[in-house]
């Protein structure tokens, strides 16, 4: 069969997808290669970060020691033994903890602007924030402790205060079997705003003990610990897996909510799903963090400008990202003042807040 010519030689429609077909190929093994290189940067940070601090500690020394647990090989150790202690007792939780925290912010604030259609959109957009503080000013309060899981009382009732914020706005905003993105919005603000004023109540009534609730809502790692790991895993890797299992209809979402169900997606169990993972995600990471801002905003908006808005590679990516963004931040926190430590909620908005700016002036330049 010929094919058709017009001042120039066309490809047969075989060969024009034979072509796709590779283009696809290619671009799909592209991705895998940067994946893969963000795995390595991640865990090289990793590495790096648990090096610095008021004691030095060679990288080499801290690889051995890494390898000297492993069950099939047989390092002799040749390191100081206080090495053992600051490393595995006091970095390495923190740093993991920095790396799960931001994966999970970001990660959610992928998933929100996904569901919301909207590039501003953050992890505390329906009060995930406001709850957290809430529980965690209250339990600063009380006159005892009841740990739990690994967790002390406040970092338990951050995370029942955060859930229990997001049960009541999504509750809110259901209108006859549906959930419109407006009223989510609404009702998040206004449960927030009830919230928020409650915890300012709270503060004030907390007298001798209003710095450390300060310090608290404005986010650090000085209390990373193992059994803190292990008690908000199962919640991070759930709400992570679920996330990108909806990957693809998300993509769907994109388009819009009819088409979407033209497609046969069903939007509204969707929409339920998605915002219990990126919900239980964010109520998790803030129970052990504080309220560490920016990070759902700046790096999921970050991955999609460079590598494109496809939720199956962007999900990913941003985990990655937003660990290595986390952990270099707290790293800074916890040197730049030594002896002394700033919040690392603070360095965030430092970073996030000029990014925020350019944002909303980009979206003032596509509307007008």
């Amino acid at each position: 069969m010929k094919t058709a010519e017009l001042g120039s030689l066309s490809l047969s429609p075989a060969a024009q997808e034979s072509n796709l077909d590779a283009a696809s190929y290619l671009k799909g093994r592209r991705r895998w290669k940067v994946l893969a290189i963000a795995t390595g940067v991640a865990v090289v940070s990793l590495l790096v970060a648990a090096t610095i601090g008021s004691v030095g500690i060679p990288l080499p020394a801290i690889v051995r020691m890494l390898l000297a647990r492993l069950p099939f090989l047989s390092i002799v150790p040749d390191w100081p033994t206080a090495y053992e202690a600051i490393v595995f007792q006091i970095r390495l939780p923190r740093v993991i903890l920095a790396a799960m925290v931001g994966g999970s912010l970001a990660v959610s604030g992928a998933t929100y602007q996904g569901i919301f259609r909207n590039p501003l959109a953050d992890p505390y957009l329906i009060g995930v924030a406001s709850g957290a503080a809430f529980g965690a000013t209250l339990a600063f309060l009380l006159p005892f402790d009841v740990p739990f899981l690994g967790l002390g009382i406040v970092q338990i009732a951050a995370f029942v205060g955060a859930l229990a914020v997001v049960v009541a706005v999504y509750s809110l905003a259901r209108v006859g079997g549906s959930t419109p993105m407006t009223t989510l919005l609404l009702a998040g603000v206004a449960i927030g705003s009830l919230f928020w004023a409650a915890s300012a109540f709270l503060m004030i009534a907390a007298g001798d003990k209003l710095r450390v609730v300060y310090i608290w809502l404005l986010g650090g790692f000085s209390q990373g610990y193992w059994s803190g790991i292990l008690a908000i895993l199962p919640y991070l890797v759930v709400g992570l897996a679920v996330t990108i299992f909806y990957a693809r209809p998300m993509n769907v979402m994109q388009l819009d909510e009819d088409q979407a169900r033209q497609l046969g997606v069903d939007v509204e169990r969707l929409k339920l799903i998605l915002v219990a993972a990126a919900s239980l995600m964010t109520a998790a990471a803030v129970s052990v963090s504080g309220i560490i801002g920016f990070v759902g905003l700046v790096v999921p908006h970050a991955v999609r400008l460079v590598w494109g808005p496809d939720h199956r590679f962007l999900l990913p990516m941003s985990a990655l990202v937003g660990s290595a963004f986390l952990v270099w931040a707290d790293t800074v926190s916890r040197v730049i003042l030594a002896p002394g430590e700033l919040p690392v909620g603070i360095l965030t908005a430092f970073c996030g807040a000029p990014f925020f700016l350019y944002l909303l002036r980009q979206k003032k330049r596509a509307v007008f």
